[in-house]
């Protein structure tokens, strides 16, 4: 089966993405403290360049993250990118070896509160679903970074639509 590709070009005004990138053959390596907390720092500096993480979650083999950048839609594939490279950092710190992503990335660009809302149940039960835990509040690799403001965005998104 022929694998989906992106859209070449989006542009639109701060956008929010819902990402989600896997580990290679889904190696069970990202639900520790360090790469928590080197994940935490990544999203916490790009701030510096008008890149705003809302919601994520870090499951053992892969992340789940709302993102919000300024156009054009390549910062997305880079900054995805440089945040493989940080985590790859970490865990090569941590004598675990390389080859330690997938290729590439999902993205989907949300239209409505209710694409949204879908997106973060989706997320959080992840870990109730997988067993590592039996409420989703339990999970430590799970937070929000920066309030993106959603609901006001996703409002005027929908009003200037109509």
């Amino acid at each position: 089966m022929e694998r989906l590709h992106r859209l070449e070009q989006l542009y639109a005004e701060n956008s929010v993405f819902f990402v989600t990138f896997c580990t290679e053959e889904r190696k069970p390596i990202l639900a520790n403290p360090s790469v928590h907390d080197t994940f935490l720092q990544f999203c916490r500096e790009a701030l510096n360049g008008d890149i705003f993480v809302g919601r994520y979650i870090l499951m053992p083999d892969h992340i789940h993250l709302f993102v919000k950048l300024p156009p054009p839609s390549e910062n997305l594939s880079r900054w995805i990118k440089s945040l493989k490279n940080s985590l790859s950092k970490t865990l090569r710190f941590h004598n675990v070896a390389a080859p330690h992503w997938q290729k590439g990335f999902f993205d989907h660009v949300l239209r409505s509160m209710e694409s949204y809302s879908q997106k973060w149940l989706y997320m959080v039960e992840n870990s109730v679903r997988a067993g590592l835990v039996s409420d989703w509040t339990q999970w430590s690799y799970q937070g929000e970074i920066q309030p993106l403001g959603l609901d006001e965005h996703l409002r005027r998104s929908q009003t200037a639509a109509t």
